[in-house]
């Protein structure tokens, strides 16, 4: 039987690791108290510390920066393939003038 993997937003997050900063209680306690796997918390504030507010952008979702990245990229390949194409018709218009 499969175990399905429990997903949670970005507020509960938000709102998880700001309960453990302000209730004194220890991570584990924590998670147990509230249903988490172990480690989920510690996960969650190293996303937090080093993304800031992209952290947590959701399924399916990237990053403002990723998300730039991959665009960029898309019209690299687009650029190069223009390249070759005239590469190409280039050789061939100067081979037909011979």
């Amino acid at each position: 039987m499969r175990k399905t993997q429990k997903k949670y937003s970005k507020e509960f997050k938000l709102e998880t690791i700001e309960l453990a900063r302000t209730s004194g209680k220890s991570d584990s306690q924590l998670e147990r108290e509230l249903g988490l796997g172990r480690g989920y918390l510690y996960t969650w504030r190293k996303q937090l510390d080093r993304d800031g507010q992209q952290a947590f952008p959701g399924k399916g979702r990237l990053k403002p920066d990723e998300a730039y990245v991959r665009q960029l990229e898309r019209e690299l390949g687009v650029v190069q393939q223009e390249r070759d194409i005239l590469k190409k018709a280039l050789a061939i218009f100067t081979r037909s003038q011979r």
